[in-house]
């Protein structure tokens, strides 16, 4: 199984020219397949498919828990995830949301319809938010091995609970989803750390994880910030140690003792 890069030699110049050997993110197609038939072909960092593959039926409301799934395969070469569900999902077709930068999609008041808001009593300080996204990025992390990927974690504002990278922002939150089903961790509550920008998609799957603060070192997209203030989640950008940006539901943001 990919540890989710690839070895090349390449040319260096610091002054002077140097070969030497490195690493560099590896990148790759996931079929995804139900009951027998694709469901969907993701471009991804190849690591633990079936992480990938379980958050993404997680995020599309096709699973609630792994009780839901009766087989997970994934073949010989890591390619493709074959799930069978004690149900069938092809009965009718879905109505799915179009991720940024393609045409179409939902409304804005379809989508702000189809989940409630969040309720949660948390509150963190800005101090807490920007210490724990200080360390969305380990040593041993594929970004600091080699770079040209996005990273998103779950923390419960003392320690990050779980972290998943991926060449696509919205992978990795699918993943951290995945590693909840997996782990049998409930998500409800925790707050959603993220390195790149905050599309309508990714608040999408951060409600119905129904996590009441999102935070990310950019910035989210104006659907986003209308998103958020419906769901009644506190929505956070350009997070640094000591300043951000609140775009929305700044109650929950206390001050440091």
């Amino acid at each position: 199984m990919s540890d989710g890069t690839k070895i090349y030699k390449i040319a260096t110049y610091n002054g002077i020219w140097e070969d030497i050997e490195a690493e560099v993110i590896e990148e790759r197609q996931l079929s995804i397949f139900v009951n027998g038939r694709e469901l969907v072909a993701l471009m991804c960092t190849p690591s633990d498919p079936t992480q990938l593959a379980l958050g993404f039926l997680a995020s599309e409301g096709l699973i609630k828990s792994m009780e839901d799934v009766e087989i997970c395969h994934i073949c010989s070469n890591g390619g493709c995830v074959d799930l069978w569900l004690g149900y069938s999902i092809w009965e009718k077709p879905r109505h799915r949301v179009i991720t940024s930068g393609c045409s179409g999609g939902q409304t804005f008041g379809e989508l702000a319809a189809a989940q409630p808001p969040v309720e949660s009593d948390i509150h963190v300080s800005p101090e807490q938010i920007g210490g724990l996204l200080s360390r969305l990025q380990s040593q041993d992390s594929l970004h600091t091995r080699a770079g040209g990927v996005h990273v998103s974690a779950l923390s419960n504002g003392l320690e990050l609970v779980l972290v998943a990278e991926d060449i696509g922002r919205h992978n990795t939150i699918d993943r951290l989803c995945g590693e909840c089903l997996r782990r049998g961790i409930n998500p409800a509550g925790l707050i959603l750390l993220t390195s790149g920008r905050v599309s309508s998609e990714m608040i999408n799957k951060a409600v119905q994880m129904a996590c009441p603060v999102v935070a990310s070192l950019t910035s989210p997209t104006s659907l986003t910030v209308e998103l958020a203030r419906a769901w009644n989640i506190t929505l956070c950008g350009y997070v640094r140690r000591n300043r951000m940006k609140v775009y929305a539901h700044p109650e929950r943001l206390v001050f440091s003792e």
